[in-house]
């Protein structure tokens, strides 16, 4: 049974929805710009629901249903974890865990033309960002962000890389800093890239610090803020008594 449209989706925000659920009436809006992403479609005025999750929203107007699972549905606007697969004269082709293979073409880095173009091994880690993404069509990558800068994108290096469930990653994204990020990052010191796609990668001075740190991510799924933060700092105390 279809929920009555709303003229403001604020009132499903964070909430459980199910396919079939209307979550706005465009027709009640004027001069908004909304972004959809991953579980919502528009007919005609009304967006609503393709699959179970909750409703999230993030600013100006993003809004996108979140839902647990291994399998990742590529979108614009992504950041991801890629591997790189195979290199062809004009592209990467790249692993980013979704149906098929995505293409990071050698020109899309920052200050990117045919004398400076990246070599990088089968197996290399990249940080990217997915700009094309069309039903059918293979998705198109970037190491740039929006304005053409490389940003945080590009080649990570060293470090522990693991998959996780796309609600998690998206947990990890979450501002502000979901707990178990916030409670590791004031005792620990580490680096961490999270991908959309399921991937996280961590890289620390010491590789027992990488351990807790992808441990307690890892563990943190299903616990609640306090709960992430007590798991922390258990970890960190069996981290003293072994060094």
């Amino acid at each position: 049974m279809e929920n009555k449209p709303s003229s403001s989706p604020t009132s499903f925000v964070d909430q459980s929805v199910v396919p079939g659920d209307v979550v706005l009436d465009l027709s009640n809006m004027t001069n908004q710009t909304l972004k959809l992403g991953g579980g919502l479609r528009q007919d005609c005025d009304a967006i609503s629901v393709m699959k179970a999750g909750k409703l999230r929203f993030s600013n100006p107007n993003k809004y996108w249903v979140e839902s647990s699972q291994k399998r990742y549905v590529p979108h614009a606007g992504d950041s991801v974890l890629g591997i790189v697969v195979d290199s062809k004269a004009d592209n990467f082709l790249v692993d980013i865990k979704g149906p098929g293979l995505a293409f990071l073409p050698v020109l899309a880095f920052e200050g990117g033309t045919r004398r400076n173009i990246p070599r990088f091994e089968i197996g290399t880690l990249l940080y990217v960002r997915v700009v094309k993404a069309n039903p059918g069509m293979n998705p198109e990558l970037s190491c740039t962000d929006a304005s053409g800068k490389a940003a945080e994108f590009g080649q990570l290096k060293d470090g522990y890389m693991f998959e996780s469930s796309t609600g998690l990653s998206r947990m990890l994204l979450s501002s502000p800093t979901c707990p178990v990020l916030d409670a590791l990052g004031k005792k620990l010191s580490f680096e961490t890239a999270v991908g959309l796609n399921g991937r996280v990668w961590v890289n620390a001075s010491s590789p027992s610090t990488v351990i807790v740190v992808a441990n307690a991510i890892m563990n943190s799924e299903s616990l609640s803020g306090v709960q992430q933060r007590i798991m922390v700092e258990k970890l960190i105390q069996n981290l003293k008594l072994s060094t």
